[in-house]
């Protein structure tokens, strides 16, 4: 298994980072949350997992150990696999999912794409004793709150890691937020990976 990579960032776009590894561009598969904190040309390590299927291997990468693990205890859960695995850690952190798991709460679950309330709750039973404790700071109240007011923060930070200027970010965010805001009235959290889709077609109609 390949645990970790390390080294310059050669290129990134909307899911991928290529990190240069001995002269090999590897390409891994990333959250928005995860390609926001990498920049092309500076030295990035991520922890990763290998999925090997019979057509396929694919390296999906993450920010520290904690998010791969949560990865991987995510795909013991029955139709589960990688990519459903990484949404859910796209729109939450490991430790909104695990108290979300805790608390019962399909709420938090159904604010995933491809989650809808008979998954979350079958997903509640099966990871209920798996994913363990905060690993942080509790945090049972405000989670909602905290994650609402950071969207914008996260989607304009992976637009500048994909080589927009700010500009550009300011503009494509302005141009999602009723989506935002729509997902919020609905008590929802705004889904990231959906919501940088749409500002990155928004940019590519703009050029």
């Amino acid at each position: 298994m390949i645990a970790f990579v390390s080294g310059p960032v050669a290129a990134l776009a909307p899911t991928t980072a290529v990190i240069e590894v001995g002269g090999i561009g590897m390409a891994v598969q990333c959250t928005p949350g995860t390609l926001a904190g990498l920049r092309i040309g500076q030295d990035a390590k991520l922890a990763t997992s290998l999925v090997v299927r019979e057509d396929s291997l694919t390296l999906y990468g993450f920010a520290d150990d904690d998010e791969r693990q949560v990865f991987e205890l995510l795909q013991t859960a029955s139709g589960v696999g990688p990519r459903l695995a990484q949404a859910m850690l796209a729109v939450h952190s490991p430790d909104t999912l695990r108290i979300a798991v805790a608390n019962g709460d399909e709420k938090t679950l159904t604010a995933v794409p491809g989650i809808g309330k008979r998954g979350a709750q079958k997903l509640l039973l099966e990871l209920k004793d798996r994913l363990g404790a905060p690993v942080g700071p509790a945090r049972t109240q405000g989670i909602g709150t905290a994650l609402s007011a950071s969207w914008s923060d996260q989607l304009h930070a992976a637009l500048i890691g994909l080589g927009y200027a700010t500009r550009e970010a300011d503009e494509a965010v302005a141009l999602v937020t009723p989506q935002a805001e729509a997902a919020v009235a609905e008590g929802l959290q705004p889904p990231v990976p959906q919501l940088l889709r749409a500002a990155l077609q928004s940019l590519n109609r703009t050029r």
